[in-house]
């Protein structure tokens, strides 16, 4: 079987004849289906990406030294995760390729299990399938079974929102150590709360005081809206960053010097950051109120850049009544089984087009 065969439809695919009937509205669509930065980069991030755009030689896997020690800084001063050691930061071409790949480059294979939550990123599931591993999906709370090799976590969740407690981490990598599993938590969406305080893994009150076994996985995507820029890391347990380094070396998966020098400059500084989690937190505060009119009911999204919603009908119901207004979104099906009476609202939408999506939701 090819790879390809064993990989599901890509989802957003199946959204074509919704985005039609949505483009069709004499307003034009309002895309909320995906979660894509449209705010402007921030200069002191562009002037660092221009200021190494005239180095010809071939970029270090690892990154920089700056951009090492730049990570270790953040992660200190906006998650409270102190100690880390720059030797086990990794960047990664975004979180996305980190994520699809991590099962092939820990070594599982047939006959290993990758652990997802039961409503999940669907790249996770990729992950598993890409290296002929196997997908289970974990409700709430469930341990992984023996013969786990890799544990997601997400808080906070795509597509949910919910954020889980620190003693509910601290349980879920309890339960993976218990297995020989490694956790890999997805954290892309750590500095975006809204009504709850999300933790990262490697606070010692989830990992117990020691990375062993654990890594953290971010994306500068939504926090620095630098998705174009394919800017991510991974860091924890130092012997399984080392580990990944040594493959990647020989795979090129390199992140440019350029954005190797953007990332330093937007890790180091906090400012943009709370400007642009301002501009979703206004941006949902006049959305979630207008569904909430509209007769939804919006579930979790205690955090990150979506809002979790039913009308109490199918997802794709709700995605056809959205569409006949012009706004797309995605159904919840998406992201398992268990989201098929949800769709999940994406804040990343310029002012006016959420302006124009509150308008026919209240019309």
């Amino acid at each position: 079987m090819t790879t390809g065969r064993r990989l599901p439809d890509f989802p957003w695919d199946s959204l074509a004849d919704h985005a039609a009937k949505a483009r069709t509205h004499p307003g034009g669509v309002v895309d909320l289906s995906i979660g894509t930065p449209v705010d402007p980069v921030p200069d002191l991030i562009r002037d660092a990406l221009a200021s190494v755009s005239d180095e010809p030689g071939y970029p270090t896997t690892h990154g920089t030294p700056a951009l090492r020690e730049a990570v270790v800084g953040s992660m200190a001063r906006r998650y409270g995760v102190d100690g880390l050691d720059p030797a086990a930061v990794l960047p990664t071409i975004g979180s996305k390729e980190l994520v699809a790949w991590l099962p092939t480059l820990l070594g599982l294979g047939p006959g290993d299990v990758v652990a997802i939550p039961a409503l999940a990123y669907p790249t996770y599931e990729v992950g598993a399938r890409l290296a002929g591993a196997t997908p289970v999906r974990l409700a709430d709370g469930e341990p992984a079974p023996a013969g786990t090799g890799l544990v997601w976590l997400n808080s906070p969740s795509n597509p949910t929102g919910r954020v889980q407690s620190a003693a509910a981490l601290a349980q879920a990598v309890a339960d993976a150590r218990a297995v020989g599993a490694v956790v890999a938590s997805d954290e892309c969406y750590l500095a975006l709360s809204w009504t709850a305080s999300p933790v990262s893994v490697l606070r010692p009150e989830v990992s117990g005081g020691s990375p062993d076994g654990v890594l953290a996985v971010h994306s500068l995507s939504k926090s620095s809206s630098l998705a174009g820029y394919r800017a991510g890391f991974v860091t924890g347990d130092p012997a399984l960053v080392a580990s990944l380094l040594e493959v990647r070396k020989h795979a090129g998966m390199i992140v440019p010097r350029p954005v190797q020098a953007a990332m330093a400059a937007a890790l180091s500084d906090d400012a943009h950051v709370a400007a642009q989690r301002s501009r979703y937190e206004a941006r949902r505060a006049v959305l979630l109120p207008a569904l909430e009119a509209a007769g939804f009911t919006v579930d979790h999204s205690e955090a990150g850049l979506y809002l979790w919603s039913t009308r109490g009908e199918s997802a794709w119901d709700t995605v056809a009544w959205l569409a006949d207004r012009g706004v797309l979104v995605a159904p919840g099906t998406f992201y398992g089984p268990t989201g098929d009476r949800h769709v999940r609202i994406a804040l990343t939408a310029s002012d006016e087009r959420v302006a124009a999506a509150v308008d026919r939701l209240t019309a």
